[in-house]
């Protein structure tokens, strides 16, 4: 009998969805929507901090209502390469943000993700790199985990999902 009720028990808790995303129903949202503008179709100026940053983690395409796709993680070499080749490829500058500049998107009220999902919507509740290299250790560097919030640092050769991102102009 105590094996059938632990069976039920842990069949029940595997069939909630876990990737969905939680949030404080009184708090005080750290990135509301009013603190974001529309750039282009895939981009958005958060106005706070003057920073314009791709919707959809790399790997996803912007379909008009989500990002579609699945994102794709990357080494910190790879990631600060692809965000290299993203600027040559349209001249606008888009980099691996630091560590505050990707914290900044995280919104504090919500786990898994915890970001704006309006904004960013289908974003993986991850890490994300930064190109912050960890001042003491020089094969780890910073992440933003978008699971709770948090930010740590990592082995280089790990692979963690990347967020582009670059300075307003206006052009």
């Amino acid at each position: 009998m105590k094996t059938t009720i632990l069976a039920f028990a842990l069949t029940a808790a595997c069939s909630f969805n876990v990737s969905a995303q939680t949030c404080l129903a009184n708090g005080l949202e750290t990135t509301p929507s009013e603190d974001f503008s529309v750039v282009t179709t895939s981009s958005y100026l958060h106005t706070p901090t003057d920073l314009v940053w791709k919707r959809c983690a790399e790997g996803q395409e912007w379909d008009g209502s989500t990002c579609e796709g699945e994102a794709v993680k990357y080494t910190w070499q790879e990631a600060l390469q692809l965000a290299h080749e993203a600027s040559n490829e349209d001249l606008l500058g888009w980099r691996l943000p630091n560590v505050k500049e990707l914290a900044s998107l995280v919104e504090r009220d919500c786990v898994r993700p915890a970001i704006n999902s309006a904004v960013f919507p289908a974003t993986p509740p991850d890490d994300f790199w930064t190109s912050t290299p960890s001042a003491d250790d020089p094969d780890r560097a910073w992440v933003v985990a978008f699971f709770n919030a948090s930010h740590s640092i990592k082995e280089k050769d790990r692979y963690v999902y990347v967020r582009l991102v670059r300075t307003y102009t206006n052009d």
